[in-house]
């Protein structure tokens, strides 16, 4: 197989249609056609049911996909880390996180890692939960920091910090902390949560908190988005609830007090492939 094949492969498979993969590729859709009937030849297989009106990838050509995109990002991947090291820098790693990871726990792992190894550069992206596990698992990301019950197989994880809980309210809001003996006094007040696409498991930890006060939220709006949460409440558009080392570093006028009476916790946890051939990330390990 040649490396040209399997990229105009790729696009079919993506495109799943030959005149506009032929457009991407910038090349005749005869001359595809050609390249594909070659590629099925050598591995004697189909890898498109195709008619008039239709493409589709057989199950041989769906497996081939996978394994394609794996390779290809592999080359790309290889590519850049070569070039990091010829500028002489030692690599790059690419780190996912959730906002909440943003005020401490990231910054101070950039921070050792800077003094550490000067020389490695890092490349940073806030995805959700499941973003970053399938990052992970297609070698588009190195290192994740999620907040997860459980991984899929061949990802490890480490515990990078362990948080409580805090009810967010607007700053000038009267009920003041000493006055905050149990979550039941807010039943009645509207909630902003996280959505359950930033983790199922968090949402469900937050209606367990509520249920436990003994009593069902009334969830007004939901978001992704920290900042978002905290300007809603700031506009006296309900309550939320957070973890509580997430209330650094917002400048909105938003207060945050520790829900008592609740053993509830939250974990941050740096996640990665254990099959990760990237060099840099053995030495952050090591460093972790």
């Amino acid at each position: 197989m040649e490396l040209r094949q399997l990229t105009y492969f790729k696009a079919v498979a993506e495109e799943l249609n030959f005149r506009k993969a032929a457009d991407r590729l910038f090349i005749s859709q005869p001359g595809l056609s050609r390249q594909i009937k070659q590629l099925e030849e050598e591995l004697q297989a189909t890898l498109f049911d195709r008619d008039k009106k239709q493409v589709k990838l057989t199950t041989a050509g769906t497996y081939l996909k996978e394994e394609v995109d794996f390779v290809l990002n592999h080359l790309k991947i290889t590519g850049q880390q070569v070039k990091e090291i010829a500028a002489g820098r030692e690599g790059e790693l690419r780190i996912g996180f959730l906002g909440s990871a943003a005020n401490q726990v990231l910054p101070d792992l950039l921070s050792q890692l800077n003094a550490r190894y000067p020389a490695i550069t890092t490349s940073l992206e806030e995805l959700s939960n499941q973003e970053q596990i399938d990052r992970i698992q297609k070698d588009k990301l190195d290192l994740g920091f999620v907040r997860v019950a459980s991984l899929p197989e061949g990802l490890e994880r480490k515990v990078a910090h362990r948080d409580t809980f805090s009810l967010v309210v607007p700053q000038n809001h009267p009920l003041q902390l000493a006055d905050f003996h149990s979550l039941e006094q807010f039943a009645d007040a509207p909630f902003i949560l996280f959505s359950s696409d930033y983790s199922n498991q968090y949402y469900e930890q937050i209606i367990g908190i509520c249920s436990a006060a003994g009593f069902h939220p009334k969830i007004k709006h939901k978001s992704v988005h920290a900042l978002t949460i905290f300007r809603l409440v700031a506009n006296g558009m309900g309550v939320a609830i957070v973890p509580t080392s997430l209330l650094v570093g917002y400048a909105v006028p938003v207060r945050g007090m520790v829900i008592p009476g609740t053993a509830a916790f939250t974990e941050l946890s740096m996640i990665w492939k254990t099959a990760n051939r990237n060099p840099v990330l053995g030495k952050v390990l090591e460093l972790i």
